[in-house]
């Protein structure tokens, strides 16, 4: 019997990768016949594996998977006043970063923004890669206010980020639709998505680099005047 798990270790086992580590670990104890602690190192690998296919690999934000898992699981359900806040982010002109500076400027430039749009968001809230150059930011228990100023926070931090530092002349911004729900009416996950898409695309036309939002029965965009993306 071994003194303990890392003695169990065959030679060359990969000390640095967890999943590989509790599998050989897993194997080695069941030979052994240890099955109590090979089913505890077996269920670690499983733990690390499901969390691992719920993460973006480019980004190591949440992925499109962990979205529509959250949006149609019990934390959805368990969303309260004042309401829900989805917010569909995409970068602005980023084919032309890929086609101006190449794609690993372009990839380093998804995971920058994916650190920064994490920055700003509150404990309960988080951000998935959507899609390409698309994020979704989903905002818990937060009144429309206060998530418009979330948002547009984060469209400044992007646009103020010294993008120079990758490559001299880069710069990068972001456009974001915003909706929120109240929970006055039903909350639906696919029609609240559908309004932030719709509101993306709103940000877009009024020139990049905005927050468009609904207030009562009429759409706003944030800031009303200012730069573009270039």
């Amino acid at each position: 019997m071994v003194a303990d798990d890392e003695a169990a270790l065959p030679p060359g086992a990969p000390g640095t990768d967890l999943l590989s580590l509790h599998e050989s670990i897993a194997g080695v104890l069941a030979t052994q016949g240890d099955w109590r602690r090979a089913y505890h190192h077996l269920k670690s690998a499983f733990d690390l594996a499901r969390a691992g296919s719920l993460r973006d690999t480019l980004t190591s934000s949440f992925n499109r998977r962990y979205l529509d898992q959250w949006l149609h699981g019990p934390d959805f359900e368990r969303v309260s006043e004042p309401g829900l806040a989805i917010a569909l982010v995409d970068l602005d002109l980023f084919k032309e970063v890929n086609d101006t500076f190449g794609h690993l400027v372009g990839d380093r430039v998804l995971r920058e923004v994916a650190d920064l749009l994490q920055q700003g968001l509150p404990a309960e809230a988080f951000c998935a890669r959507y899609g390409g150059e698309e994020f979704a930011l989903v905002i818990p228990d937060v009144d429309a206010a206060r998530a418009v100023r979330i948002a547009d926070t984060a469209r400044v931090r992007v646009a103020r980020h010294p993008w120079t530092r990758i490559r001299t002349g880069l710069s990068v911004t972001i456009s974001v639709g915003l909706a929120h729900e109240n929970g006055s009416e039903p909350m639906k996950p696919e029609r609240q998505l559908r309004r932030a898409d719709a509101l993306l695309y709103m940000a877009k036309r009024a020139g990049r680099n905005k927050v468009a939002y609904r207030e009562k029965e009429s759409s706003q965009v944030i800031p009303r005047s200012g730069p573009t993306a270039g």
